[in-house]
């Protein structure tokens, strides 16, 4: 949702989702496949025989058996080092900018849910750290939370992250969810955020695009 992709298709222990993305046209999220090392297998076989380069992204507790299950399809593991974390957003930690940054906040509507857009600036105008969260009912999904080169260091993603949450809150919002990548886990850490499962992402074959 909070990308703004087509509602995604419940296919039994996961979901499809067009992503229309160059290496990634199409993604399953394993669901309770992930749990369940014959079922994840069975997903794995369904996402290999994809006509597109398709993505499987699988929170486990079991890593190792997950991805030999998903080389045992024939897929290609691309990523090991993801964590599965949340937080309760009621209580996340808040941080202010400093001058001379300023943070703008946005909430729209898609298709049943809304998506919250947090965006820190710069007084030139230039972005220096963004984020979206994605609602559904009390959950709110984190995504593609940026911090720009030349504004690294400065505490915006913790902004960024706080401004999110409080939005979140605000329009119902409960428990917070997210992918962190090996770079970010630090920081969501930091802010109250736990792991609860690793995350692995394979791909059909042939694909090595890596992000």
């Amino acid at each position: 949702m909070a990308r703004e992709l087509p509602v995604a298709e419940d296919v039994g222990g996961a979901l499809r989702v067009r992503c229309m993305q160059p290496g990634r046209a199409i993604e399953y999220v394993a669901l309770d496949a992930g749990k369940d090392v014959a079922s994840l297998a069975t997903l794995a076989e369904l996402v290999a025989g994809e006509d597109e380069v398709t993505w499987l992204t699988v929170p486990t507790t079991e890593p190792a058996k997950a991805a030999s299950a998903l080389t045992a399809a024939g897929l290609t593991v691309l990523k090991h080092s993801e964590k599965l974390m949340t937080a309760d957003l009621r209580g996340h930690q808040q941080n202010t900018p400093s001058a001379p940054y300023r943070l703008l906040t946005q909430v729209d509507s898609y298709g049943g849910g809304s998506v919250v857009t947090a965006t820190v600036r710069h007084e030139s105008g230039d972005v220096g750290a963004r984020g979206t969260m994605g609602l559904a009912g009390t959950d709110a999904v984190a995504d593609r939370i940026e911090t720009l080169p030349a504004h690294r260091r400065k505490g915006l993603a913790s902004a960024v992250m706080g401004a999110l949450a409080r939005s979140a809150v605000e329009e119902g919002a409960e428990h917070g969810i997210l992918i962190a990548s090996e770079d970010g886990q630090r920081l969501y850490l930091a802010l109250g955020w736990q792991p609860v499962a690793d995350v692995l992402i394979a791909t059909t074959p042939g694909n090595t695009y890596p992000s």
